[in-house]
């Protein structure tokens, strides 16, 4: 505590006192106990367990000299140096220094340190150690504050870590090195995109291929008959876990000489497009070339496909049948071949059928399925002629009010997601006692039909549940399709989507529909808050409702434009409605699929020919 007499002493007075403090004293009058001087890395005689690291970053035949080289140098240099003991030379051949991924022997070495089992690491250099520079520095800084702390010398730059000024040097040199093994990258994705411009492919190992002297595809006979027997199997209708459980049973080997199958591995075959003789580059590829990860090329990078770029084991057509299968396969729709169907006649002419489970299909499937059935394509003809009854009253300027700006309880109504479609209860009640449905659009005119269904039709859609006694609307998934929708109707896929819909039927009520005009959108999006450092209260998103830009200034649609809309007037004005009207299948390519009976019959043959020559070696 300052004391009084210090206290109200005058600045000038305190300034004397502080230069008076600060001439020091006697040197004679203080004793200096001398610090142990941190031994210099080329005179420190103690004893340590000195670690060697070597890296090779690729695995050719050619650096393996290189390798060894460091391993024998390094193995000198400790044997040669008083008080060194070599405790093991930690070696990772074929692997980037770039990122720890599959450096085993590094991380190894470090775990070995924390331990207690080594003293000193001894590297080439810097971009042995690492190319990353929050690696480098960061395990540099790891090991330094162990006790007693590991330092690393890197023998080219002449770094030992432990040395004071030893962190400046090392990032500015682990920058370079990283910075290196960027340009590389670069240089090398650059000579990939070349080749593959010019046609020129990678061919890593294929099942049911071998490589000749210049590196082309040649089929080996014997590993084809396991990649036919793949394919045929699952055209047939086997599941994957089904055929591995077979070439298992039958002994047949993979490519690495595995005798036992998973349904992974046999996956891995049916999607590989080079059994149908066609090349397809780049199906991955790699964001960062500090992690080396790779990613699912998602138009991210060119592609390039090449057709009949060798000779094929499978026909392309069969080769398509079963990517449709397995699309279809992972939505819960297996062993049946998608197919398109689209009403020719009545008033349901032109809507394309709905299948919530078929991932198979493009927009331009659905659009060009549906122009299939109009002579040139040509739906309806953009003329419109209102027709009024004379002594009717005029209503022209009037508008009919937009349902969706009413919260009308029981509103007819659907509502999308990316994932889930769901109608409202008020669909429900249109068609009492209706369990199952059918779902039909029509990409041109941007409706959606919706009709009573048999539950046994393969297109048929359960869209309520009953509870207790009443029937109540069902969540019904549709990630394989509804992409398709949004695609179609160019919405955002952020955005939740409801849309009301109006049950017509014919004069005599024995044919009815629930018809959904797709433009009309109430818009559901999450409205994110703004970032506040207000940590302690913060505040949730909120859903927000929106409707179209075209109803600005609107209060709906004009009267005799929504009475006599041209794509109802298809429902009033025709005679033959035919709403039941069964789909007719839309090619959408002709597929020469091999059929039923020739794959089992090839299916049986293959494998009694296989159980043949094996009881033949035995």
């Amino acid at each position: 505590m300052i004391g009084s007499e210090e206290r109200y002493t005058t600045p000038e007075e305190r300034k004397a006192k502080i230069r008076e403090r600060y001439k020091g004293i006697d040197p004679n009058e203080l004793d200096v106990i001398p610090a142990i001087k941190p031994a210099d890395f080329y005179s420190d005689k103690s004893n340590k367990r000195v670690a060697v690291y070597a890296r090779v970053s690729t695995d050719d035949p050619n650096q393996t000299s290189s390798y060894e080289l460091q391993k024998n140098h390094y193995t000198d240099v400790v044997s040669r140096h008083e008080g060194w003991e070599l405790s093991q030379i930690y070696a990772d051949e074929g692997i980037s220094g770039t990122s720890l991924q599959h450096r085993d022997s590094f991380v190894r070495m470090i775990q070995d340190c924390k331990t207690g089992k080594i003293d000193l690491i001894i590297t080439k250099s810097v971009s042995r150690f690492a190319r990353n520079v929050l690696d480098c520095i960061g395990y540099v800084r790891e090991l330094g504050k162990l006790q007693p702390p590991i330092g690393v010398f890197f023998e080219t730059e002449n770094i030992y870590t432990l040395n004071p000024n030893s962190e400046m040097s090392l990032s500015f040199i682990s920058t370079l090195a990283q910075e290196e093994s960027h340009n590389k990258s670069e240089i090398m994705n650059s000579s990939i995109e070349m080749r593959f411009r010019r046609g020129i492919f990678l061919t890593p190992p294929l099942l049911g291929y071998d490589q000749d002297e210049n590196g082309e595809l040649v089929i080996n006979q014997e590993e084809a008959k396991t990649v036919r027997l793949i394919f045929f199997m699952y055209l047939y209708g086997y599941t994957c876990v089904q055929i591995a459980e077979t070439l298992t049973r039958l002994g047949r080997r993979t490519k690495k000489g595995n005798t036992k199958w998973s349904p992974g591995v046999v996956l891995q075959q049916l999607e590989n497009e080079r059994h149908c003789g066609d090349v397809l580059a780049r199906k991955a590829w790699t964001p960062s070339y500090l992690d080396h990860k790779a990613k699912k090329n998602k138009q991210d990078r060119n592609q390039y496909l090449m057709r009949d770029h060798h000779e094929a084991i499978i026909s392309r057509d069969d080769f398509i049948a079963v990517q449709r299968l397995i699309s279809n396969a992972k939505y819960g729709c297996s062993r049946i071949l998608p197919q398109l169907s689209v009403i020719h006649e009545g008033a349901l002419k032109g809507f394309v059928i709905i299948n919530p489970k078929w991932a198979a299909f493009t927009a331009d499937d659905y659009r060009n399925a549906s122009a299939s059935v109009y002579e040139d394509g040509h739906v309806f003809s953009d003329e419109h002629q209102i027709n009024v009854n004379a002594g009717d009253f005029d209503l022209r300027g009037f508008q009919v009010a937009r349902a969706e700006l009413f919260n009308t309880r029981d509103k007819t109504s659907i509502s999308f997601t990316t994932s889930n479609i769901k109608f409202s209860a008020g669909c429900l009640k249109k068609f009492p006692k209706v369990i199952y449905v059918e779902m039909l659009i029509h990409p041109e005119l941007k409706l959606l039909a919706v009709r009573p269904a048999a539950k046994n039709s393969k297109n048929a859609i359960k869209w309520c549940v009953l509870k207790e006694t009443d029937h109540q609307p069902k969540s019904i998934g549709g990630k394989a399709f509804l992409p398709r929708i949004y695609e179609l109707l160019e919405w955002d896929t952020n955005c939740k989507y409801s849309v009301r819909g109006e049950r017509l039927s014919n004069e005599a009520g024995t044919e009815a529909v629930i018809l959904f005009k797709m433009t009309d959108t109430e818009v559901f999006y999450r409205d994110k808050p703004p970032e506040s450092d207000d940590t302690a209260s913060p505040v949730s998103s909120k859903t927000i409702r929106a409707f179209p830009l075209h109803w600005t200034a609107s209060f709906g649609d004009e009267y005799y434009r929504q009475a006599q809309i041209r794509e109802l007037l298809n429902f009033t004005n025709n005679k033959t409605w035919n709403t039941s009207s069964e789909g007719i299948p839309y090619i959408t390519e002709e597929l020469d699929v091999t059929s039923p009976s020739i794959l089992e019959a090839q299916i049986g043959s293959m494998i009694e020919n296989i159980e043949k020559a094996d009881d033949n070696h035995e």
